[in-house]
Formats: structure tokens, C-alpha cells, sequence
């Protein structure tokens, strides 16, 4: 039973929270990326600085082959602040707050916010393979749960702002407004409606604003529309196989990165059990990487989130096929290995990493392939990006508008659709879980990954009622002689019998309950039978009224049924009910709602 203590506000009172949630969050995006900025160049340069660009290949650190020392210190004290604060802090995030969701009630601990900015911002800043987003989707629905469980909200409405605090966290993130909306709608919230999107809404818009006061206008990544001029018009139908054939292998990509990622913690777990020396291995590797890729390309390139390499590709200046494919295989790595070593962050940035290097050099094999059509590596890492995101996570709108709003590239939307259905469809059709879900469901917590819209909720209550068979005159108590056994004239066991005391109704049984009873009382000359199961928990309803606002005034007042009286009465009386509606009733409109589906 729902704890009585628990309030509702009003739709107006939880958009004001949500906007408030907004601000919050679009400062804590803002602290977090000056947390990373400096522990970046305290690992990378040891100087105290927060003067960063993420979008910039990160120079030839001056500790020379010290350097792959950053992410093993990192790591340490990235393993020592989960184990100390707070567990749900490692990994990439989205899966905690999505088991809060569907599994706790939207109830996360406060310490989460403060663990994970310091835990993420120390993986992301020593140069672990991981993203920002992840962290802030955490730390933005940590806020929401606070602010819920301050105002000791009703569960759906401490849901909501879990869900607002995450598409705020990733909007103010990426300048994506629209990207964050639909990623609460396709991956945290179970119920989309009025009365949850709005929420949702403002605090992703208010997130965004604040976000673009502080960091501007521009957006997440900058490129040259000569680059994508060529790729997206939809009249050239002999580009249309290419789409199919990027989304497809981004699909096979995004299978190798989620089977990948757990297969390797697994095995990490199993050969060094002990966490910190864990760490010490996984991220020594992780270092030595760093030098061998900087020795081979020039740069570090799959050090922390990544932006740079992504810059890179899209301006065109890095296009060769055959190095993409390397950075490609080398992000693979780095990031998994990142992750089982206990390393705390997102993988929507190497998800992006991945499709732009994978979608690049697609693309440049393509160019030599039909010169005639003029394309370029740039072009189709735009495509690949979608594709990879929405074959990885399974959010295929949430991957297509984020692209767009993150690049600005309209054109990259056609192309976008095609390659990112094909790279979803190809993944589910090896692995029904997706990135986030994959985890989850190993611990036994499985996440709905479809939406079904229960029909039977906009019906009326006339459609759903159980007729009354039968009144009973009551006089006194059921378990006491004076009670009158009227019996009841119908031979059928279903519907409901009122008890009736004057005009009253005083409670309602089964009918089935009733002849049990019945049949005991008769044979027992001493009336000494059980009394029925008999529900006096009730609350009226109109036949026209709809069922889902019968069911949200049920939970209310805690009624264990509903008595339909007939409308135009001012009060009701026993003769008034036409039907009643109780937990029978709704599992049968529940079930029937999956039939042909």
C-alpha cells in the first residue's frame, strides 16, 4: 500500500519544481565540466587550470612516458571513492537510474550526486576512455530524487523529476533540447502524459538555458556544411544502399560494443578479484595505449571523451581509412576496458567516437569507391553517429535529433533515419538488450524497452463494471444471527452483492463469497461461520467517467473498489449502484488490452 504520508502536488506546483530542477542541473553540468577541465590538466600538464577544450586533440603531455601513470592514479582514487560513498556511482550511470526508476520508487541517495561528479570527473580528467553524459543523466536525476523525496512526492511524481533531471542533465550537457526530451521519453519515463512530459519539458528547456548562458550559443561540435552538402539528398536513391549498409554494420558494431563491454568485465572480475589491483592492470594498459597511439598518429586520441578525434573527422581532416579503422578498434578497446577496470563515466561520447571513426571510414572507402557521387569520410560520420548511438541504446529518436542538434546539420536527417532503423534493427536482431538494459538484466531487473498504451484507460466505467446481482439487508453483524440470509435470486457465481443497511451501501462482497457463507451459516446452528471477505474501502464513480481517472482516485483514497452510481443524483443510495469495478475487473481489461498484439 502506498504511504499515506506521501502528497501530490498539482501540474502547476511540479512544473515549478521541474524548472527549479533546471537551474539545478544546468550549474551542476556547468561545476562538473570545470571539475573535469581541472583534473584533466592536473593529470595532463600539472598545472592548476580549468582552461579546457574538449573539442581539441589533447597535446603531447610534458611528463613524456609518465603519462600513462594519469590513468592508473585516476583509477585508484576513482575505485576508492565508490567503494567508500557510494557503489551506484560506477560505470556509466544510465542503468542505476533506470533500475531507480522501475525498481526503488525513483529513489536515489543524495550522496550520488557529489560521488559521482567527483568519481566521473577524476576518470574523464586522468584520461579513461568514457563520457560526461552518462554522469550528469546521474547526477541531473539524483537532483530530481532529492527534490522528490524532500517533498515527500507521491512515487510517480519523484519519477518524473528522475526522469526531467535526466533529459535536463543531457541537454545542458550537448546543447540538445529536443535530444533530452526524447531521451527521457524513450528510456526513463514508464508513463508518458500530460502530466509527466510537461515537467520533463521545462526542466530540459530551462537546463538548456542555462546551459547556453554559460557555455553560449554554439553547438556541440562545429563542421563545414561543404562536408555534408553531398550526402542527404533524398532524390539520389543510389546513396539509399549505402545508408542501409553503414546502419547495418554500426548494428554488428553495437552488438560487439555491448556483449564486448560486460564480456570483458566479467573476465576482469574472475582473474583479479581485488578492485584496486584491478585498476592498477586495466589502466596501465590503458596508459600504454595512449603512448603507443601517440607515437603511431600523433595524439592520444582515445583519452577521455573523445571530442577532439570526433572534431577531427568532421572537418576532414583526419579521413584515411585505414587509420579510422584503427581508432575505431583502439576506442573499442579503450572504452570497455576502461569501464571493467572501474572506471566511472558514460558511453554516449565513445558511442559517438565509435560511429564517427566507423561511419569515417565507411565513407572513404565509399568515395573510391563511386567517385561520381563525391562523398568523404566527414559525411558519413555523421550518419555513423546516429547509427551507432541509436544501435547501442535503442533510443532511435533520441539518436537522430541529437545528431542534428548537435551538428545543425538538417541534411544528415534522411540519411540518419535509414542508418540508425537498420542499426537498431540489427542489433535487436542479435541481442534484445541494449547497452543500458544489458547490465540491468543481470542482475535480474529486466527494463521494459517497449511502450504499450493500455486501451482500456480511456474507456468508461460503464465498459469495465460488474453488474450488482444481488442486495443483502444487513441489521447487524455478518458473524452474528441477526444478520438476515435473504438469499439471492440468480444461479450465476459472478458480480456483486451489496450489503445494504437502510438505504446504505456499508460494503460490498463477491457473489460467490456470499453463497459460501450462506451455505456455512445454514449448516452451523451455533452461528458460528467466518464472515466473508467483505470490502468497505470504496469510492463513486460515474458510468461516463474514464477509467484512468478511476484508477488515480482509487490510489488516492486507498479504495479497494469502485461503486458506479447513475448520474444526476446529488446523493447516492443503494438502489443508485448500477456496477462495480474492483481488482477482478481491472486485471481482465489488463489482460484483454495484449490480446493481438
Amino acid at each position: 500500500m502506498a504511504d499515506r504520508t506521501r502528497r501530490e502536488l498539482s501540474l502547476v506546483s511540479l512544473s515549478l519544481v521541474a524548472v527549479a530542477l533546471g537551474v539545478a542541473t544546468g550549474i551542476g553540468a556547468a561545476m562538473f565540466r570545470v571539475l573535469i577541465a581541472f583534473f584533466h590538466n592536473l593529470f595532463f600538464t600539472g598545472e592548476i587550470s580549468v582552461a579546457f577544450d574538449a573539442n581539441r586533440l589533447t597535446p603531447p603531455s610534458p611528463f613524456g612516458p609518465w603519462i600513462l601513470l594519469a590513468p592508473v592514479l585516476g583509477g585508484l582514487v576513482v575505485v576508492f571513492i565508490v567503494r567508500r560513498f557510494a557503489p551506484e556511482a560506477k560505470g556509466h550511470g544510465v542503468p542505476e537510474v533506470m533500475d531507480a526508476i522501475y525498481y526503488k520508487g525513483g529513489v536515489i541517495r543524495p550522496v550520488v550526486v557529489f560521488a559521482k561528479a567527483l568519481a566521473s570527473a577524476i576518470s574523464i580528467g586522468s584520461g579513461h576512455s568514457v563520457g560526461r553524459e552518462g554522469p550528469i543523466i546521474q547526477i541531473g536525476s539524483a537532483i530530481g530524487s532529492v527534490f522528490g523525496q524532500w517533498g515527500r512526492l507521491a512515487t510517480w511524481q519523484v519519477i518524473t523529476l528522475v526522469a526531467a533531471g535526466a533529459g535536463a542533465g543531457i541537454a545542458a550537457t550537448f546543447n540538445t533540447p529536443l535530444g533530452g526530451v526524447m531521451f527521457a521519453i524513450e528510456l526513463m519515463l514508464p508513463e508518458v502524459s500530460a502530466r509527466t512530459f510537461l515537467p520533463v519539458v521545462l526542466a530540459t528547456g530551462t537546463a538548456t538555458y542555462v546551459g547556453r548562458m554559460i557555455f553560449g550559443l554554439a553547438p556541440a561540435f562545429t563542421l563545414s556544411l561543404a562536408e555534408v552538402s553531398n550526402v542527404a539528398l533524398p532524390t539520389n536513391p543510389a546513396l539509399l544502399p549505402l545508408y542501409v549498409a553503414l546502419g547495418v554494420i554500426c548494428g554488428l558494431a553495437a552488438f560487439a560494443f555491448v556483449r564486448g563491454l560486460h564480456g570483458l568485465e566479467d573476465v576482469m572480475e574472475a582473474r583479479l578479484p581485488n578492485p584496486y589491483l584491478r585498476a592498477v592492470a586495466g589502466f596501465a594498459v590503458l596508459g600504454g595505449l595512449f603512448l603507443l597511439l601517440q607515437a603511431t598518429t600523433g595524439a592520444y586520441h582515445v583519452d577521455g571523451v573523445g571530442y577532439g578525434t570526433i572534431e577531427e573527422v568532421l572537418h576532414g581532416r583526419l579521413d584515411a581509412a585505414e587509420i579510422l579503422f584503427l581508432l575505431f578498434a583502439a576506442k573499442l578497446f579503450a572504452t570497455t576496458l576502461s569501464l571493467a577496470s572501474g572506471a566511472s563515466g558514460g558511453v554516449f561520447a565513445p558511442s559517438l567516437f565509435l560511429g564517427a571513426t566507423l561511419g569515417g571510414a565507411f565513407g572513404s572507402l565509399a568515395g573510391m569507391l563511386f567517385p561520381e557521387f563525391n562523398l568523404t569520410a566527414a559525411q558519413f560520420a555523421l550518419i555513423g553517429m546516429a547509427a551507432m548511438v541509436g544501435g547501442g541504446t535503442g533510443a532511435a529518436m533520441t539518436a537522430i535529433l541529437m545528431m542534428f542538434e548537435m551538428t545543425t546539420a538538417y541534411s544528415v536527417i534522411v540519411p540518419a533515419i535509414v542508418a540508425v532503423a537498420c542499426a537498431i534493427g540489427t542489433r535487436r536482431a542479435l541481442s534484445s538488450e541494449n547497452i543500458y538494459t544489458f547490465k540491468l538484466l543481470r542482475r535480474g531487473h529486466r527494463i521494459p524497452k517497449d511502450r504499450h498504451t493500455n486501451m482500456f484507460l480511456v474507456r468508461p466505467a460503464r465498459e469495465v463494471m460488474a453488474p450488482v446481482k444481488g442486495r443483502i439487508a444487513v441489521s447487524g453483524r455478518l458473524d452474528r444471527a441477526d444478520v438476515t440470509l435473504r438469499p439471492l435470486a440468480m444461479e450465476d457465481e459472478t458480480g456483486y452483492a451489496l450489503l445494504v443497511r437502510g438505504r446504505h451501501v456499508s460494503g460490498v462482497m463477491r457473489i460467490e463469497d456470499w453463497r459460501r457463507f450462506a451455505a456455512t451459516r445454514a449448516g452451523d446452528a451455533q452461528g458460528s461461520g467466518e464472515p466473508p471477505q467483505v470490502m468497505r474501502r470504496f469510492i463513486l464513480a460515474r458510468p461516463g467517467d474514464l477509467m484512468v481517472d478511476v484508477i488515480r482516485r482509487m490510489n488516492r483514497h486507498h479504495a479497494e473498489l469502485v461503486l458506479v452510481a447513475e448520474e444526476g443524483h446529488s446523493s447516492v443510495h443503494a438502489d443508485d449502484i448500477l456496477g462495480v469495478i474492483g481488482d477482478h475487473e481491472l486485471a481482465a481489461e489488463v489482460r484483454a488490452s495484449f490480446d493481438d498484439r
